[in-house]
């Protein structure tokens, strides 16, 4: 039985009068460019191709949404950072993500795609903060974490752990290619869009 069998791309929006309607629960997914967000939603909705991939940092330039059924979407968010776009472009990006968090009454969570073997960074930080001013949930997917030995990884999750420690930031490991972590990330998501608390960052400690 497919996880999200009736997830269908809804719609994108490149201004803000294009976002779809404010209404039900959604979860943004945010990184930066090439993080691995788009493999992150295609394992975790079990969606070949559902999220573009591509080795081109900055390929996702709109806000995308796919509904997951009963008024839950998954929202994908352009992927900020060093894409090698022009200012003016970034520019319009950062207005319209700002907007975005300012406004989405609908929106639950944000799960964090970030890069195991970089870390947290300045920008992701300010994503987080975002979001935790405006009282929502945020979770940090530490990605490609099959391209590290487990000790370095463990260090990593620590490392992330320690820097939200004062905040209701979770995180865990994950791997969309070796296919680990996904239930974590399932349930992290599916708590969001049903209302329900999420379990405390120890939960995630080994993806």
């Amino acid at each position: 039985m497919a996880i999200y069998p009736n997830v269908r791309f809804l719609t994108s929006a490149a201004e803000a009068h294009q976002l779809a309607p404010d209404t039900g629960r959604e979860v943004a997914f945010a990184g930066r460019s090439n993080s691995g967000k788009s493999s992150a939603i295609n394992a975790i909705t079990e969606r070949v191709g559902l999220a573009r991939v591509s080795r081109t940092p900055g390929r996702t330039q709109l806000i995308n949404f796919f509904e997951l059924g009963n008024e839950r979407r998954l929202v994908d968010l352009p992927g900020y950072g060093f894409a090698k776009v022009p200012e003016q472009v970034r520019a319009r990006w950062l207005e319209l993500m700002e907007h975005y968090f300012n406004v989405r009454e609908s929106l639950a969570g944000l799960v964090l795609i970030v890069d195991s073997r970089r870390g947290l960074k300045a920008e992701d930080a300010a994503m987080l903060e975002w979001m935790l001013a405006r009282g929502r949930h945020a979770h940090v997917l530490l990605t490609k974490a099959d391209k590290l030995n487990r000790r370095d990884a463990q260090r990593v999750l620590k490392e992330t752990q320690a820097a939200c420690a004062d905040t209701a930031v979770t995180a865990q490991l994950f791997s969309a290619h070796a296919r680990t972590g996904l239930d974590a990330a399932r349930a992290v998501m599916d708590g969001w869009l049903d209302g329900r608390e999420p379990p405390t960052a120890d939960g995630y400690a080994n993806g």
